[in-house]
């Protein structure tokens, strides 16, 4: 009986849960740098562009997308890119040296864990990959899980 009370309660958060709405703010969350360090979503800064990336290392659209999007760093220069996963460091770095190796030469990019597991409550995404492309003024200008919208997140960066 307790099981059954707590799966129709997850439901019922899960179904209440909404993805954010265009011209939200990013949600303020922490998150954890290699060193252990918190870095902030409040840190991000305003004036720039942001595009964060909540994958899973073993997520094959994540790959895809990932792999997509490392191609094209030039077009993302003036743009802050942030990679969260809630996978162990050793996952991601497995992940990022495969699919998102040009990533990793770039300044504008910041990869972080997700250990405390915040990202789903504070971001709602509907699954994995989860894409936001932020404003310079931080309010959310579009956002989607489906690997076919690179281009459009591209055309939003650059138009």
């Amino acid at each position: 009986m307790k099981l059954l009370i707590t799966c129709l309660t997850v439901i019922f958060f899960s179904l209440s849960a909404s993805a954010q709405d265009i011209g939200s703010k990013i949600p303020n969350a922490i998150f954890y740098n290699r060193d252990n360090t918190p870095f902030s979503t409040y840190n991000i800064p305003n004036g720039k562009k942001s595009l964060i990336i909540f994958f899973d290392a073993t997520c094959e659209h994540c790959q895809k997308v990932v792999a997509q999007m490392s191609k094209r760093t030039k077009e993302l220069k003036n743009v802050n890119v942030y990679m969260i996963s809630q996978d162990e460091y050793r996952s991601i770095d497995y992940f990022m040296t495969n699919f998102g190796k040009p990533f990793l030469q770039q300044k504008n990019v910041k990869v972080v864990q997700d250990r405390d597991h915040v990202f789903i409550m504070a971001f709602h995404p509907k699954q994995y990959p989860a894409i936001y492309l932020y404003n310079a003024d931080k309010s959310l200008a579009f956002t989607s899980s489906n690997q076919n919208d690179v281009p459009k997140f591209f055309k939003l960066i650059n138009p």
